[in-house]
This record gives structure tokens, sequence and C-alpha cells, in this order.
């Protein structure tokens, strides 16, 4: 990849840059460690110290997922290339640790699995030159220049799969124009979720780039069979009263969403509610503020199900929401009355269940439009809406499944995005079809 001397200085100032921040990210992970012990392990990783980089033979098939949301998205993907190309090592990179526990819980040792070092120079060749992969395939957006270009000079060809760039990240990224340009000219092909994905895509690679529409990967995501059997003995261990979950949430909703339960308490005494933040450091806290409530609280990592008494059941694991998910009569998806942009909508409708979200989803746009089109959600605007939503949806419940079976249907509609994403990346890669 040959590169202008403006390129070059470009980079070399970004690089710059980079090496004067590098005691903030030690700063970073200790300050995230004290809440989450695991940012203070596995540093010899995020700097690519070669000791604790797997070694590959040539040849590797690399996907990177920032956290739990792009591994989730990515399951599909990852499991038909292990199927397609038995005979190449995969290894999966995150940046969390909880998209790391995501990894290990799916795969275990049947993958390898490593955080992805920072975007330093030094740090990001040493991480090709001992992986080695054939490909890269970088889920949804994450836009990184050193490693895009040094991707590039060592011819290998990198795939943005399930490619989103919500309006506000745009708006973001488009300040760093250039820079992020020269990062896009070392993809081979962006694979975007929607077309409207893919405009903004074009706006920042400007011309030349090579970019397609396939659509959202998460459609092709396998209904659970698994979760909906487990589904069962949630609402048995429930007793058989209303049951939402509130899922992802943020601590700017927490008291939204205890309020909310609260309120539906009083017209049903017996309502349940699983609680699943979208952090683990915030386990602790949202239990506190149960018990502060005068609720009575039990908890996944403890109690292991809810009893008759329990007002709260707390999700405090990581994997299990889906079955919990499918036990609800309607769930909100937190991220969404405040000012995040919402998560994922689909693993609720897939799963048949109504939906509720706060009216932040530019995250999801297109998501939100195609579920609200059908029927399967509705926004809320604060906890006094929230509850109302979730009281009318238990008081009527022929009218919830039907609202779930509409958000179900849409979802088996769009399904195909797995096989079109696929096709690119043997074309890029050039493997044979199968």
């Amino acid at each position: 990849m040959s590169m202008s001397l403006g390129r070059r200085l470009l980079l070399a100032f970004y690089s710059a840059l980079l090496w004067l921040l590098v005691p903030v990210t030690l700063y970073h992970l200790v300050w995230r460690g004290l809440r989450q012990r695991e940012y203070l392990l596995r540093w010899s990783e995020r700097y690519a110290q070669l000791d604790a980089l797997p070694d590959l033979p040539p040849g590797a098939l690399w996907v990177h997922a920032v956290s739990v949301g792009e591994v989730n998205a990515a399951i599909p993907l990852i499991n038909a290339l292990r199927e397609r190309h038995p005979g190449r090592p995969l290894l999966i990179t995150t940046i969390t640790p909880t998209g790391s526990a995501r990894v290990r819980s799916l795969w275990g040792d049947d993958v390898h699995h490593v955080y992805l070092p920072y975007d330093l120079r030094g740090m990001v060749r040493r991480f090709l030159d001992r992986v080695r992969p054939a490909l890269a395939v970088v889920i949804e957006t994450e836009l990184w220049p050193n490693l895009f270009v040094a991707c590039a000079r060592a011819d290998v060809p990198v795939v943005i799969a399930n490619a989103r760039l919500s309006e506000r990240s745009l708006r973001g990224y488009r300040w760093m124009g250039p820079l992020i340009r020269l990062a896009l000219s070392g993809v081979r092909r962006v694979a975007a979720q929607s077309e409207a994905d893919a405009a903004r895509f074009r706006v920042l690679a400007g011309d030349g780039a090579r970019i397609e529409v396939t659509g959202n990967l998460k459609f092709d995501q396998p209904l659970p069979r698994a979760s909906l059997d487990e589904a069962v003995g949630w609402r048995k261990a429930g007793g058989g009263r209303p049951i939402w979950v509130a899922a992802s949430t943020h601590a700017d909703e927490e008291a939204a969403v205890l309020d909310a339960h609260q309120r539906l308490r009083e017209a049903h005494p017996d309502a349940l509610l699983l609680w699943a933040p979208r952090h683990p450091e915030r386990f602790d806290a949202v239990a506190n503020r149960v018990r502060g409530a005068g609720l009575d609280l039990r908890r996944r990592s403890v109690e292991r199900s809810p009893d008759a008494r329990c007002a709260v059941f707390l999700i405090d694991s990581l994997g299990e929401l889906p079955g919990f998910l499918a036990a609800g009569d309607v769930a909100f998806v937190g991220g969404s009355l405040c000012d995040i942009g919402g998560h994922n909508l689909l693993e609720p409708a897939a799963l048949g269940v109504p939906v509720l979200s706060g009216p932040h989803t530019f995250n999801f746009a297109e998501i939100t439009a195609l579920l609200k089109e059908v029927g399967a959600l509705e926004i809320v605007g604060d906890a006094a809406q929230l509850a109302a939503a979730v009281q009318w949806l238990v008081e009527h419940p022929e009218k919830a499944r039907a609202r779930g079976r509409a958000g179900r249907q849409r979802i088996d509609r769009e399904r195909g995005a797995l096989q079109r994403t696929l096709a690119v990346i043997d074309d890029v890669a050039g493997f044979p079809r199968p």
C-alpha cells in the first residue's frame, strides 16, 4: 500500500498523539479495574507483548468484535466460518472483558482469543506478524487507522461486516475526515446493514470505496430452542405471575426502571421484574437500589432462581439473557431512556416477546422503524409511561402475544444477511465458493 507524503505525515501525527495518550490507557485500565477486576488482568495482550499472543500457522481467520453485542451479532457468521473452513485456525479479538467472557462461553477452547492491541504501529505490526491472518473481519463499526493500514501493507484483506454507522457517529467521525478516509482506504469491502448505513459510510470513505448492503446478521440468529425451553422453567419459578424484563439498562435509567416496577406492583402486587444491567459493574449498585426501595431481591449468582416472594430477580450473569427474555410477558430494552442510542431490539422480538424502548434509539434506527411498522415495538418516554405500557400488556395477553408474533414474523422475512456476507468474504479473500 503506497501513500502520499501528506498521508504519511497524517498517520505519523496520529501515532504520535496516541503515544502521548499511553499513560491515559493505563489510567483507564486501573480506573475500570476498580469497578470490574478483569480490566486489571491480561495487559500484555493489550500492549501486544509477544508471549501473550497466539502463535498461529499462516492463514488464520480473524474476527474482531469489540464487546458482547458485537460478539452476539457475529455468532452465525463465526459458526459458518468454522464450518466452512475447519482446517483454518480462528482467532476472535475483543476489547472488553464481557466480550471476552462471551467468546469463552460460546466457543471455549475451540477458537483462539485475545484482546485487540491498542492502535499503535509497533503493537499492530507485532500482532499481525504473530497472528499472520488470511483475512480480517471487523464487526459493525471499529475504524482503526494504524491497524487497517498495517493490514493493507501486509496484504491482509479487511472486511467490515454487519457495518452500521448512525448519524451521530457520522458527525463524530467527520471531524477526523482525512484520517478516517485513510483508514477506510485499507478496507477491501464494507458490508453494510442497510442502505442508510451504506450511504453514511460513503460519506466517510469518499469515492472508490467498495460498499454494499448485505443486511443485518442479527436477523440470522437461530431461534434459541434451549432458551425457549429454559423460559418454561423461569416462568414456573416465577410462580405464574406477571413477569417483565428490563434488559441492558444503564445507570441513568435505573431509577426509572425501579419506579416503573413499583408503579406496576400497585396494580399487580405479585409482579416480578427480571433485571439485567448492561455492565457487570452495575450489578451491586442495582441490588442496593432495589433493597433500598424495600423490595425483595434474589440474584442469579446466589439464589439461582426467583421464588414466590421475590419482587426483583437480578440477572448478574453473562450469556443467559435469552432464556429470561423468553420468560417475560414484555421486555424493555435499555440504553434508550438515556442518550446512549439503544441496544439490541431484535433479541426479544425474535423470541416473540413484545418490546418496549425509550426514545433514544439512534444506534438502531432502521430496526426501530421496522418493529414499529408491524406494531411489535412501543416507545415510552419515562417511568410512568413504561409502567403503563407494561401493565397494559400483562392485562391484555392476547394482544401482547399478537405483538410478539408480528415481530417474530417480520424478523423471519429479513433473514439472508449471513449468506450475502459469506459471499463477500469469499470474494475478498479468494476462497472457493462451497
